[in-house]
């Protein structure tokens, strides 16, 4: 697979990552693989989310407001 930057693309210095001991191809053949892992993730919960739906399963108002005020605290 080849990967095409326009030119203000590839005017981002390669030397950042060169200082930190990675070659920028290499880097970002790690990017593309976690945003692939990422979105694997990201499906399968979206599935189980749907099926737990379909099968009535779901959280009361309060329950969620709670365990998204834990997610982004501190």
């Amino acid at each position: 697979m080849e990967v095409r930057f326009t030119p203000e693309e590839e005017g981002v210095s390669p030397e950042l990552p060169r200082r930190q001991g990675v070659e920028p191809a290499e880097l970002v053949k790690d990017a593309a693989l976690r945003l692939l892992e990422d979105d694997t993730r990201f499906r399968a919960g979206v599935t189980k989310g749907i099926e737990q739906a379909d099968r009535g399963e779901f959280h009361r108002r309060e329950e969620m407001d709670a365990r998204v005020k834990r997610m982004f605290q501190p």
